[in-house]
């Protein structure tokens, strides 16, 4: 059975950090792609980043220079550390990994406080 484990969501004040991870586990196929999405409330859900298994990644705008993607294949595991946090980022960040299937976590919440 996947899972998808995510943890370090919580609430910041502008310009603070925090750091995400995600655990896969159960997959059995090759991963090929782990990254991180994002839904604010109304609104669609959007790309934030993504990491290929050759480490190879890719930013929505809105976040380059400010977040940076990681994983660690040993571990199936992927990171996104947030620095300089803005009230917009506010949202419910959700994990996803790409192999033959998708696959999402349950999300977790991101509050930054003005």
């Amino acid at each position: 059975q996947v899972q998808l484990v995510e943890s370090g969501g919580g609430l910041v004040q502008t310009g603070g950090s925090l750091r995400l991870s995600c655990a896969a586990s159960g997959i059995m196929f090759r991963i090929n792609s782990m990254g991180w999405y994002r839904q604010a409330p109304g609104k669609q859900r959007e790309l934030v980043a993504t990491i290929t298994s050759s480490g190879n990644t890719n930013y929505a705008d809105s976040v380059k220079g400010r977040f940076t993607i990681s994983r660690d294949n040993a571990k199936n595991t992927v990171y996104l550390q947030m620095s300089s946090l803005k009230p917009e980022d506010t949202a419910v960040y959700y994990c996803n990994v790409e192999t033959y299937y998708v696959y999402w976590g349950q999300g977790t919440q991101v509050t930054v406080s003005s």
